[in-house]
């Protein structure tokens, strides 16, 4: 599929964070989860032993994720998630083990709520600067790129001014010689 039939399509965006969500503190986007199953159907057998083994456990460690269980009698199992911003998400559990609907309510909690989308570029800023981005080997000599390795000098420790303390325990050193000062 080409780019210009994907975005037509699917669309693309920048990456993205649902109100700054992390600058401050975290907030789970996950509002609530519903397991949809039938109690007596063969294929929501995985579904079944999910909710007897490990829903428990799930809505202990996630307090802040509403879990409502919905029998339907002779209905196909799913999962309904909707998320704080609105977004819902619809997965068909048909015939699949507890361990797959492990993965699937994992991949749900950590979403976002935001639609799977391409991403124009892995980072972005509201407030780009001329420079460019900063990585790592911005004030390196471009002579590193083409030198063969390993190389001595290269793998000494950069040699740094001296610290205050350094200079404080010379100093010390110096009057403690000379006789200035009484060490006892």
């Amino acid at each position: 599929m080409t780019t210009q039939t994907w975005n037509r399509f699917w669309g693309s965006t920048f990456v993205k964070a649902p109100l700054r969500n992390g600058v401050g503190r975290y907030v789970q986007q996950l509002q609530r989860i519903t397991f949809k199953f039938c109690k007596t159907h063969g294929c929501s057998q995985g579904m079944r032993e999910y909710i007897e083994k490990e829903l428990i456990e799930f809505a202990r460690v996630n307090p802040g994720v509403v879990v409502y269980l919905k029998p339907r009698r002779h209905r196909s199992p799913c999962l309904k998630a909707e998320y704080l911003n609105g977004g819902e998400e619809y997965i068909s559990c048909h015939r699949m083990t507890n361990e797959d609907i492990v993965k699937w309510v994992e991949y749900l909690r950590t979403r976002s709520g935001y639609p799977v989308e391409r991403l124009r570029k892995y980072q972005h800023t509201d407030h780009p600067s001329i420079q460019g981005a900063w990585t790592p080997w911005i004030h390196r000599d471009p002579l590193v790129n083409i030198a063969e390795y390993p190389i001595e000098e290269l793998s000494a420790a950069f040699k740094t001014e001296k610290t205050a303390t350094d200079e404080v325990l010379e100093l010390f050193e110096k009057q403690k010689l000379s006789g200035e000062v009484d060490v006892s």
